[in-house]
């Protein structure tokens, strides 16, 4: 497969606190024949990521080190790599992560007039050996639309928001299009959300060779109820890009409500926590978000009676 265009790409990397992975990601980077330039937005790092970084482009002048004064999440950071970039094409790829040899080629291939190219992620756990994508030549290609998009996002499958995509430049400089650096959660997805309201169009394909690793306390597992908060309302700026259909209207909607309970159940959990039964109370603000809730605090009673159980087994079991 070769594309018709020209494959020139500009890999960029927010990396914090990434010293332990950020060589790795690089030169996965730098070994796609098709990257003709890779970015590394060091955010304010408190580890040795910015030094290891600048120490690898002193070794390859495709490479470039750019250091945030101050820590404004992955939203800030890829943008001003978008800013810094100059090739046709832009992918993603997460200081953790990495890419397996030919993987930029293979979604090339796909593009055809497409403005976005995913492939389907690896997901592995750390210092666990990756395995190799199936034959990229016999997967079927998925062709995204914004209701479609948004419904891969409420735990439907693969959460499409997580998506590594190589993405048009020019697609990008047309619409002014850039990440909303409020978010520090659920910032792809409304990335890329907005970006197919706009017209965008987004193509989806199986594992081409995105290696997304798993690791206890990453960031993207660590959020805040502000975070959740402003990821449910980020719905809306989607929402307000152009007149939706029915459909689609239906579908944003959906999803709104799916954060909202992630966000009250944190709530919930704080209001406990804490005692206050009045804050308690207000998370169970709609019948939607009030079945969610029976359904976890449900979920909870039952596992904390089967460790009440198993200790009892365990005391039992100890006795002479």
């Amino acid at each position: 497969m070769r594309p018709k265009h020209d494959a020139s790409t500009t890999v960029i990397i927010a990396a914090y606190n990434v010293a332990a992975t950020i060589e790795r990601a690089v030169l996965s980077a730098l070994a796609q024949p098709e990257t003709t330039e890779t970015i590394v937005v060091d955010d304010a790092s408190k580890d040795a990521t910015a030094d290891l970084a600048e120490q690898l482009a002193r070794a390859d002048a495709r490479l470039k080190v750019i250091r945030m004064r101050a820590n404004g999440g992955p939203a800030a950071a890829r943008n001003r790599a978008l800013e810094a970039a100059q090739s046709p094409w832009v992918a993603i790829l997460d200081g953790d992560d990495y890419f397996l040899p030919g993987r930029l080629a293979v979604l090339h291939a796909w593009a055809n007039d497409s403005d976005f190219v995913a492939d389907t992620l690896i997901r592995v756990v750390e210092n666990e050996a990756h395995p190799h994508p199936v034959s990229a030549d016999s997967q079927p290609l998925q062709p995204l639309d914004l209701a479609a998009f948004v419904r891969g996002n409420m735990g439907e499958g693969l959460d499409l928001g997580f998506l590594k995509p190589i993405i048009r430049r020019d697609f990008l400089q047309q619409h002014a299009l850039r990440y909303d650096e409020r978010l520090r959660l659920g910032e792809d997805y409304d990335f890329y959300g907005r970006g197919i309201a706009l017209g965008g169009r987004f193509l989806l394909g199986g594992q081409a060779g995105y290696i997304s690793v798993m690791r206890p306390g990453s960031i993207s597992m660590d959020h805040s109820e502000e975070d959740l908060r402003r990821m449910r309302d980020c719905d809306d700026d989607i929402a307000a890009v152009r007149p939706l259909t029915t459909r689609e209207r239906q579908t944003i909607r959906r999803h709104k409500i799916h954060t909202d309970c992630r966000l009250q159940w944190r709530r919930l959990i704080t209001a406990v926590r804490t005692h206050d039964i009045g804050a308690a109370a207000s998370t169970f603000r709609s019948p939607h978000v009030a079945g969610y809730l029976a359904v976890r605090l449900a979920e909870q009673a039952w596992l904390r009676s089967i460790g009440r159980a198993q200790r009892r087994t365990e005391t039992t079991a100890d006795r002479p």
